[in-house]
């Protein structure tokens, strides 16, 4: 659900279809269920789940549907067993894209994923094949609407003391980059001032962007729009710039 613009991807979940809210909250639950059965069903302890309920929460995913994810994660429900599979290749123009699937079927997603990649002129690569050109970081975004009547600087000087790394200003708002072991603090740090976070993850982010041209572009986001329609992808990450 990442894409070459994770604003766009945010906005297209907000304003989904019943189809493809269905679609989205299957994803949802895959992940609640996975972060709940790797580490409990205490989001306190457990900041996967955590950051999983959150997104669950801000798609308006039933009360009800959350807590039966997570059930499943616990044991305390029957469900099928799911399983994480990290694919790397190549999309439209060489673009590099590492796609995580949760799945309770390696073939199937296996199998899927060859003839997406295949359909676009794009190619599967083994495990290695693009990852190098990634670092796992914690990313928070904040939309332009939580920015008005706040003081930058001072906020950005907070940050920073924080171990915010990055800090980029983007047409739709800000994104802000961290390593994984400051994500929790940060997150927590802007939701005590009173920021409505629009996303904070775990992500694979490109060291470099790439650029291609226009056709190869439309391609690469046919490609990301079937990816966000597929119920074995949880997220996918790319170099497009």
């Amino acid at each position: 659900m990442s894409g070459h613009s994770k604003w766009a991807t945010t906005k297209r979940a907000k304003g989904a279809s019943d189809a493809k809210r269905a679609i989205l909250f299957t994803k949802l639950a895959k992940t609640l269920t996975v972060a709940a059965r790797d580490k409990g069903r205490d989001p306190t302890t457990n900041f996967s789940l955590r950051l999983a309920m959150d997104k669950a929460k801000a798609a308006n995913m039933p009360k009800e549907n959350i807590e039966r994810a997570i059930k499943r994660g616990t044991g305390e429900l029957e469900g099928a067993a799911i399983e994480e599979m990290v694919y790397e290749g190549f999309g439209p123009g060489g673009v590099a894209v590492i796609v995580k699937c949760l799945t309770d079927n390696k073939n199937r997603a296996s199998q899927e994923l060859k003839h997406l990649f295949s359909k676009y002129g794009g190619s599967l690569g083994g495990p290695g094949a693009v990852a190098w050109q990634f670092e796992n970081k914690g990313v928070i975004r904040l939309s332009n609407d939580q920015l008005v009547n706040k003081n930058w600087e001072e906020l950005e000087l907070q940050l920073i003391d924080l171990g915010a790394q990055d800090i980029k200003k983007e047409e739709d708002g800000i994104t802000i980059y961290c390593a994984i072991s400051d994500l929790q603090k940060i997150k927590k740090r802007l939701e005590d001032l009173g920021f409505n976070l629009d996303d904070a993850a775990m992500e694979y982010v490109a060291k470099e962007k790439i650029k291609v041209d226009d056709e190869a572009r439309q391609k690469n986001q046919d490609f990301f729009d079937e990816l966000d329609e597929n119920e074995d992808v949880d997220d996918y990450y790319t170099n497009l710039g």
